[in-house]
């Protein structure tokens, strides 16, 4: 490997499974694995493995880790690097960052997942051209990644989007939610689990005409609805494990309902289509963002 041009190492830390690859700035990669989240120690020690074990003296030029969260972000912070109180078990207040930077003595760039899936979506994916989007990811959980200018954007923390609360649909309104925190919230509404939770199935095992695809459609238009009036994306990139091609359609339509013809702008009248779009890099966009962070890290930013 140390013939080609620079390597980095990439972490796609997932609450249920970890991928790790080497890759360059290209967005080629050129190792990948991949294993499932158990507790800290060991699941930590597979990644130093993955890196270290059989690859002679390689040292990446800088690592990435694109993290399940919540997170600490302040760079400032004793404990910026550490995943905060995560309803992931034993997962809770464990240093990542930090501990990946004494192991391979490199720059470490470390955020959210979703943060980093929108930086993948931006330089290599949907997002091309639009320096202010929003990802979002739709699967056991609601989250959401925004670039301001092309940078995520961090503030008293990270955005949090899968814990605002929806109005209630009104096919809907006897279902407590899943939320372990909020109950009601999105992520409490409309996650993977939330659907199972009303019906037994998965959403895309479902009759086309069954009422949960009216329910969802109308939750995430909500949504996509209220970063339009919040956040004021470009462009809004949707993901997960939900987001069947089927339901776009629906997620469009009730996103131009909830707007009520307030935003007067072409981009999202007469051009839903391409305003709220599936990720360009499907279920790549996390490790390539971690990727992204790597890239960054080692350019000092």
């Amino acid at each position: 490997m140390q013939g080609q041009a620079r390597l980095f190492g990439a972490v796609e830390a997932g609450g249920t499974k970890f991928v790790c690859c080497i890759g360059d700035e290209s967005g080629t990669i050129h190792a990948e694995s991949r294993f499932a989240t158990a507790d800290p120690d060991s699941t930590l020690a597979k990644v130093r493995d993955f890196f270290k074990v059989g690859r002679g003296d390689f040292t990446p030029a800088a690592m990435g880790v694109a993290c399940f969260g919540p997170v600490i972000l302040e760079r400032h912070a004793a404990n910026y690097g550490f995943i905060g109180s995560t309803p992931k078990a034993g997962w809770s207040h464990t240093d990542v960052a930090a501990r990946l930077a004494r192991e391979f003595f490199c720059p470490v760039g470390f955020d959210t997942d979703v943060n980093a899936a929108a930086l993948a979506e931006h330089r290599w994916g949907a997002g091309r051209g639009s320096q202010n989007l929003v990802y979002l990811t739709v699967g056991t959980g609601i989250g959401g990644g925004v670039l301001v200018e092309g940078a995520p954007l961090h503030g008293l923390m990270h955005p949090e989007i899968g814990h605002i609360y929806p109005r209630r649909h009104a096919k809907d309104l006897s279902f407590a939610g899943v939320c372990p925190f909020h109950g009601d919230c999105l992520e409490g509404l409309a996650s993977g689990p939330a659907i199972l939770a009303r019906t037994g199935r998965e959403l895309q095992h479902l009759d086309a005409a069954h009422v949960q695809w009216e329910i969802e459609a109308d939750y995430l238009g909500q949504l996509c609805a209220q970063l339009v009036l919040t956040v004021s994306p470009q462009r809004i990139i949707v993901g997960g494990g939900v987001m069947a091609e089927s339901l776009f359609p629906l997620v469009r339509r009730r996103a131009l309902h909830w707007l009520g013809g307030y935003i007067e702008r072409s981009d999202i009248i007469d051009n839903i289509d391409r305003y709220i779009v599936p990720p360009g890099l499907g279920a790549r966009a996390g490790v390539l963002g971690a990727l992204c962070l790597a890239l960054d890290a080692g350019a000092g930013r």
